[in-house]
């Protein structure tokens, strides 16, 4: 996948501070352990929902994880949904930027989705959540589904489209590749590491996934090893 556009991420929805001239504004100690807090609840929360379900999760079980008192949530979080949704979202801005940190410095098309998605899987097999909490959405959140699965696209589609207009990649609507793409590695991943025992894609696997892709792309997997180096043709780690 493609390296996500910063103008383009939507994380988690801001929270509007205190002014810092305000007679009651935090100091950056207390704005540091707040944020400390939050990061603590969300993570809680993504485990929560991830190994019982939204039904079966509760405030109480995430801020026993989280190791904070059941009031604190509050200051926080308004409701059980509120953090569900918040979860979507960080998850989503984590995926993007541990996407966009392993294509980084690709050369080609091509090769942008070869690192993208072998970060893609390293990240899904150290958070199998992300399957788990995503697919709770469409039922507990549409709204919150639609979100994660449009901002990656609206990133994706300006990357796809540019690789278009230069000739890289055969022509065609960059959406319906995006989310031709999307569908490929989130199949691959859900087979070989949500339902492995193993928690990776086999190597084999991969190159064969990257011949789809590169085919989708209407290149050739030869074509697009011309000039490469030997390291740049080895299978990436994906292992958790």
């Amino acid at each position: 996948m493609s390296e996500p556009s910063p103008s383009g991420a939507l994380g988690p929805p801001d929270h509007r501070e205190l002014a810092t001239n305000a007679p009651n504004a935090p100091t950056a100690r207390a704005k540091g352990k707040g944020q400390r807090t939050r990061r603590a609840l969300l993570k809680s929360a993504e485990d929560v929902f991830g190994a019982v379900g939204y039904h079966d999760a509760s405030i109480v079980k995430i801020t026993e994880l989280a190791g904070v008192a059941q009031g604190t949530f509050y200051l926080y979080f308004s409701s059980k949904l509120q953090i569900f949704d918040e979860v979507v979202a960080d998850l989503n801005q984590q995926v993007r930027h541990a996407m966009s940190e392993a294509a980084r410095g690709a050369h080609s098309r091509l090769e942008a989705e070869r690192l993208g998605f072998a970060g893609f899987f390293r990240f899904t097999a150290e958070h199998p959540a992300l399957y788990r909490v995503i697919r709770q959405a469409e039922f507990v959140s549409p709204q919150a589904l639609r979100n994660h699965y449009e901002t990656i696209i609206e990133s994706y589609i300006p990357y796809l489209g540019e690789a278009m207009d230069s000739g890289e990649v055969a022509a065609g609507d960059p959406m319906v590749l995006a989310w031709s793409l999307i569908a490929v590695g989130e199949a691959i991943g859900m087979r070989w590491i949500l339902w492995n025992d193993a928690h990776e894609v086999p190597p084999a696997v991969f190159e064969e996934m990257m011949a789809i892709i590169a085919r989708m792309l209407g290149e050739t997997v030869a074509t697009a090893h011309d000039g490469a180096s030997p390291a740049d043709l080895s299978s990436p780690d994906v292992t958790a």
